[in-house]
């Protein structure tokens, strides 16, 4: 217990929680992540202990408003797609496509994760400042959202990811900072549902679950489908967040035009996204944008690899439908 104390003493963030959050986090279970820092079993998901001190205090004291937009992902899963995409969409009476600050800035900082940021560096207050619609994002399972949100009447996005992309996309990514555990002892870790914010299915299952229950305020998205229709995808994510395109904008292209802007590839070669930084991350922007593409997986994953997973997902997903992301043309066409 004495070196388990000294190792989260030495972790970033650890100075920052109280006693009582001290003996909380010491009492959970712990294992080695992939980058080889801690992962805390809180509330049934893996939370990196550089994260426990946001997350509490996110927790405990955000107060949500009915007219804020929650973006919510799982690590990999298309955040920076879905953040560019919805500020624009909510922002277009504010900024044309030629002077939105996303050619300045990266969709990250203008779309700060509420925990792992604003709450983590204690600048809560900033959230008053935010225009409306607050736009907000969090990659924290559904049961672990502030009861503010859950009882608001705010509207969550989610957007999930065929774990298959999703665990290829992140190995990469671990890629960029660290020297990271082999892509078979990353899987194996995936599988035991051992990776930040993890198990993946409960992740998804958890909010796709709730968008049956309350789909006034809960929209369900697939990468997937984003990726086969852009332009539905667009104007049903703006119906959505109570931003819908009028009959004059879409009869000049305004869909087409935003989402022409918010694709991958465009963003990937702004020059914000080449030569910025994300300034929460300290990361280079670029590292966010690798490929962007539906059934890369194929790739990197060997057959055995490819098919424990998707047993897993299988066993994990029964029958609530979200096997259905497996049966995507392009992900069929690459096997």
């Amino acid at each position: 217990m004495v070196k388990k104390s000294v190792e989260f003493q030495n972790s970033d963030g650890a100075n920052k929680l109280s006693k009582e959050d001290q003996e909380l986090v010491l009492s959970l279970p712990r294992v080695k992540g992939w980058d080889f820092s801690f992962l805390y079993q809180y509330q049934g998901f893996w939370c990196p202990s550089r994260y426990l001190h946001g997350i509490l205090s996110f927790q405990r004291h955000f107060q949500a408003k009915d007219t804020d937009i929650v973006l919510v992902t799982f690590p990999k899963s298309g955040t920076t797609w879905l953040k560019a995409l919805t500020y624009t969409i909510a922002n277009r009476s504010r900024y044309t496509l030629e002077n939105t600050p996303l050619l300045t800035t990266p969709s990250h900082d203008l779309v700060p994760f509420t925990d792992l940021e604003i709450y983590s560096k204690n600048q809560s207050s900033i959230l008053e400042d935010l225009p409306t619609p607050r736009i907000l994002a969090t990659h924290l399972p559904y049961a672990s959202l502030p009861q503010s949100i859950i009882n608001s009447n705010c509207r969550i996005v989610y957007l999930c990811r065929n774990p298959l992309d999703q665990f290829t996309s992140y190995w990469h990514f671990v890629l960029q900072p660290a020297d990271p555990v082999s892509i078979d002892e990353a899987f194996e870790k995936f599988c035991q549902g051992v990776t930040m914010f993890g198990p993946v299915w409960d992740h998804e299952l958890g909010y796709w679950k709730a968008s049956l229950e309350k789909s006034n305020n809960v929209l369900f998205l697939k990468y997937e489908d984003l990726k086969e229709d852009i332009i539905y995808s667009t104007k049903k994510l703006a119906d959505f967040i109570g931003c819908p395109f009028t009959n004059e904008e879409e009869a000049q292209g305004v869909i087409e035009e935003i989402s022409k802007f918010c694709s991958f590839d465009n963003m990937k070669n702004l020059q914000v996204n080449q030569t910025g930084k994300v300034a929460y991350f300290g990361m280079e922007t670029k590292a966010f944008f690798r490929k962007g593409k539906v059934g890369d997986w194929t790739n990197h994953l060997t057959p055995s690899m490819s098919k424990r997973l998707h047993n897993l997902m299988e066993e994990k997903f029964g029958e609530s439908g979200l096997m259905t992301f497996l049966q995507s043309p392009k992900v069929q066409k690459k096997n």
